[in-house]
């Protein structure tokens, strides 16, 4: 299998990446994320005008890509850059629900998306679900032509700025079924919807979302009624593999900056770097590197496969990444010695980025666990046929 890039991806890739070098700074990403809001409106739109967004969509739906190796080139480069705006939650997750099923009238908030003229969030986790894509306290019923939605949602990405959410409520079954969920689009102004914004660690941003009696029409429902999961399943499997490329990204910042350090740093009048224990600790860092970046490829290729092979390749990758993430952090810190720590040196920053990506839509364990449980799918179908 060919993975070089297009010459268009290749194109998009040195034009947001030369883009985030010069205009997105670390002393630019401390200002934002100072701010009110954590994202700027200004570099947001540039973002857009770039073609970040449209990247991430197929032509038919406006877009300039769509693929998965489209999402991993962008990610990889936003994760060099500790880049705070909402790329994740606005297009790989809401935009890609309403590309997946929405109607025309649905679809004009895609426009807006891809244009960068409105912010989306993807409201589907709840405070007890642990990451179980199928655990949906929220409901919906039906009432008056429409439907009266009650709940809550955790880990909004950006829900305290967003202007419409995509929100997930169970409209048949148990907590726990696959069948009967069904997605919404809730514009953030329909009467009963409250918003709780929340700063992350990594300096994110997230909000709690309440359905407090949410009446709406029919016109809201996003897709089929009671068929939702293999949306949400979807949509949270480019979501991981975004956030897994955005890892590499952010792994790559971390070795090059380690590396400087290694060569320049002098204890006993020779640099650091030329003993051997801290030269073998690095080797193992540049390999686990390696094996992340064929992760990311073998997710990213398995987005156009069929379901059982592209879950099995993001659950490996996100376990993968989680791993790795965490061992390149704790490394790049220790060969640092205590400035790794700091405040003024970037480092920290994307150390605790790559610790956030691994609690971010399923963890190590959570994908560990899921991937032995598709592969017994993958056996189980391959011994009845």
């Amino acid at each position: 299998m060919n993975f070089d890039h297009s010459e268009e991806r290749r194109m998009l890739a040195d034009s947001l990446n030369r883009f985030i070098s010069e205009q997105y700074t670390i002393d630019e990403r401390h200002r934002i994320n100072a701010s009110e809001h954590g994202i700027s409106s200004a570099l947001w739109q540039q973002l857009a005008d770039l073609g970040t967004m449209a990247a991430l969509f197929r032509e038919e739906e406006g877009g300039l890509g769509g693929s998965g190796f489209d999402i991993a080139v962008i990610f990889e480069a936003l994760g060099r850059g500790l880049v705070l705006e909402p790329v994740l939650g606005s297009a790989v997750l809401a935009g890609s629900a309403i590309a997946l099923v929405g109607n025309d009238a649905q679809r004009q908030w895609l426009e807006k998306i891809i244009d960068g003229s409105s912010i989306a969030a993807f409201a589907h986790e709840e405070p007890h679900a642990h990451h179980d894509l199928t655990r949906v306290e929220t409901t919906a019923k039906p009432e008056q032509e429409g439907w009266r939605l009650q709940g809550a949602k955790a880990m909004v990405m950006y829900g305290g700025i967003a202007d419409v959410f995509i929100v997930s409520a169970r409209t048949q079954g148990s907590t726990s079924d696959e069948h009967g969920i069904s997605l919404f689009v809730l514009p953030a102004n329909t009467p009963g919807v409250s918003v709780h914004a929340i700063g992350l660690v990594d300096g994110g941003r997230a909000a709690e979302l309440r359905l407090d009696d949410v009446w709406v029409g029919k016109e809201p429902l996003l897709g089929s009624v009671d068929q939702a999961y293999p949306i949400i399943e979807h949509v949270t499997a480019r979501g991981i593999l975004a956030l897994c490329a955005e890892a590499l990204g952010a792994m790559e910042v971390c070795k090059a900056a380690t590396l400087d350090y290694l060569q320049t740093r002098k204890q006993f009048g020779v640099p650091i770097g030329q003993f051997q224990a801290l030269q073998h600790r690095m080797a193992d860092v540049l390999l686990e590197i390696e094996q992340a970046r064929s992760a990311v490829i073998n997710a990213a290729a398995a987005m156009e496969m069929d379901r059982l092979t592209r879950e099995c390749a993001v659950s490996a990758a996100k376990f993968t990444i989680g791993r790795i993430g965490t061992l390149v952090s704790e490394e790049s810190i220790q060969l640092h010695g205590g400035i790794g720590m700091t405040w003024e040196l970037p480092l920290s920053h994307y150390a605790k980025r790559l610790i956030m990506i691994d609690h971010q839509l399923g963890d190590e364990d959570t994908h560990l666990q899921r991937y032995i449980a598709l592969k017994k799918q993958i056996k189980d179908t391959a011994d009845v046929d």
